[in-house]
């Protein structure tokens, strides 16, 4: 299936040395073809067998659903606002009023707990001054007069 060197489709050499052989395939289902780049004997691994290794080269793509890849549990946070200079100024003044409280921390104390506190001033501040963002509402596209038309034209076809 590949254009290769002879030498790299050997998967087996007989004792004498002469007799070459490919007796190793490398098996797919057919809707998974595409996804083979390469297969190869490698001579020179030493797996204490008169076979040679067989690699094949994958190629895998793994498909992620638009709902799954969309899906955002946190705040999105209306990040167009900071273009108008007024909110941008009180959102700044937001994260310097803030910050300061933060820095009463001890060095001591873990950083993980320091994180989820800048974490969160972050947030409180952004959701005071820029506001959350509206999720698009999608209006429906098969309404009743739809299924009207669609039970008329099963009518017609069993008539």
């Amino acid at each position: 299936m590949f254009l290769q060197r002879t030498i790299l489709k050997y998967t087996w050499t007989s004792l004498d040395g002469k007799t070459h052989n490919q007796i190793d395939q490398t098996l797919i289902d057919r809707r998974w073809h595409s996804s083979i780049l390469d297969v190869r004997g490698f001579r020179r691994a030493d797996c204490d067998t008169d076979h040679y290794l067989v690699v094949a080269k994958v190629w895998e793509r793994l498909a992620v659903s638009k709902q799954a890849a969309q899906e955002f549990e946190g705040d999105r946070f209306n990040l167009r606002n900071l273009n108008e200079l007024k909110v941008r100024q009180q959102y700044q003044i937001e994260i310097t009023n803030r910050f300061p409280g933060l820095q009463n921390l001890s060095d001591g104390a873990d950083i993980n707990r320091a994180w989820e506190n800048i974490k969160e001033t972050i947030k409180i501040s952004a959701k005071k001054s820029l506001g959350l963002q509206e999720l698009k509402q999608h209006k429906p596209w098969f309404y009743e007069e739809c299924l009207g038309f669609l039970h008329q034209r099963k009518q017609a076809l069993h008539t």
